[in-house]
C-alpha cells in the first residue's frame, strides 16, 4: 500500500477544505513547492495534488502552482481538478505528471475517459468522489442518482489505472477513513483503489493495511499530515514493514 500526501490547491495556496466547502478553506502553505519539498524530505515517494478551482471551473486554474511542484521534485505525482477532455490531459502529462484523474468527466462522458486510457495508457485514474454512496461531480457541488459501485464499474478493462475513492461526509473532517465502503468497493472491482476522505490518525493506515488485499492501493492524507496527527515517519515505517 502506497502513502499519498495531499496538497489541494485553490487560489495558489495549499489549503484543506471541510467536507469540500470552499469557503471552508484552511491555508496551510503559501507555497506548494516548498510544501511538496518538505512531503518528499519527509519520505514519502508520492504526491497527490488537486486544483479546486479547477473542479468548479472544469478547466484548470492553479496551472502555476501545479508546474512550480513539478519543478521542485521528482516523485510520481497525480493531479485531479478541471480535467475534462483529452487535450488538458495531454497537456499535463506533458508537463510530467505521471497520472491524471478525472472525476466530473467520468460521469458525464465515461467514453472520454476510455479512449484516454487507450491513447495515455498507464496514466489514468478515475476520481469517485460519494456523498451517502452516490457520485457527485463539479467540485462536490452536485450529486448525482448514480451509485460509486456502478460508476466503476463502467471502467473495468479499460485500463484505468485507480480509483480514488473519497467519501465527502468525511474528508477534512478528521473523523476517520471508511474503512467498511473502501473495502467494499475494492473487493467488487478490478481496479485498484486509493482511499481518501477523513484520515485522523496512524490507526486509519493500521485499518487500511488490515484489508489492503481486498484491493487497496493506496492511502490519500491531507490535513492530519498538516495538524501533526500523524508522524510522516511512523507511518512510512509502518506502511513499509507491512509491504515487505
Amino acid at each position: 500500500m502506497n502513502l499519498y500526501p495531499a496538497i489541494d490547491l485553490k487560489d495558489g495556496n495549499c489549503v484543506r477544505l471541510l467536507r469540500g466547502e470552499m469557503a471552508a478553506a484552511t491555508v496551510f502553505n503559501t507555497d506548494p513547492a516548498a510544501q511538496a519539498q518538505a512531503f518528499k524530505t519527509a519520505g514519502f515517494e508520492r504526491l497527490h495534488l488537486v486544483d479546486l478551482n479547477g473542479a468548479f471551473e472544469g478547466r484548470p486554474v492553479n496551472a502555476a502552482a501545479v508546474e512550480s511542484i513539478l519543478a521542485a521534485t521528482d516523485v510520481p505525482t497525480q493531479l485531479g481538478g478541471g480535467i475534462r477532455d483529452l487535450a488538458t490531459i495531454e497537456m499535463w502529462l506533458s508537463k510530467g505528471l505521471s497520472r491524471v484523474i478525472l472525476g466530473t468527466v467520468a460521469l458525464r462522458d465515461p467514453a472520454l475517459v476510455i479512449e484516454a486510457c487507450k491513447m495515455f495508457p498507464g496514466h489514468i485514474a478515475v476520481g469517485i468522489d460519494a456523498r451517502g454512496g452516490m457520485v457527485a461531480v463539479e467540485g462536490w457541488a452536485e450529486t448525482s442518482e448514480t451509485s460509486a459501485l456502478d460508476l466503476a464499474r463502467k471502467f473495468e478493462d479499460a485500463g484505468v489505472e485507480a480509483i480514488i475513492y473519497t467519501d465527502i461526509d468525511r474528508d477534512g473532517a478528521l473523523q476517520g477513513v471508511n474503512v467498511e465502503a473502501t473495502r467494499d468497493l475494492a473487493a467488487a472491482i478490478s481496479i485498484p483503489v486509493i482511499a481518501s476522505g477523513g484520515v485522523a490518525s496512524i490507526k486509519d493506515v493500521e485499518n487500511l493495511l488490515a484489508v489492503q488485499s481486498s484491493g487497496i492501493e493506496g492511502v490519500i492524507i491531507g490535513r492530519a499530515l498538516y495538524d501533526g496527527r500523524i508522524d510522516p515517519v511512523a507511518a512510512l515505517d509502518l506502511v513499509r514493514r507491512e509491504n515487505a
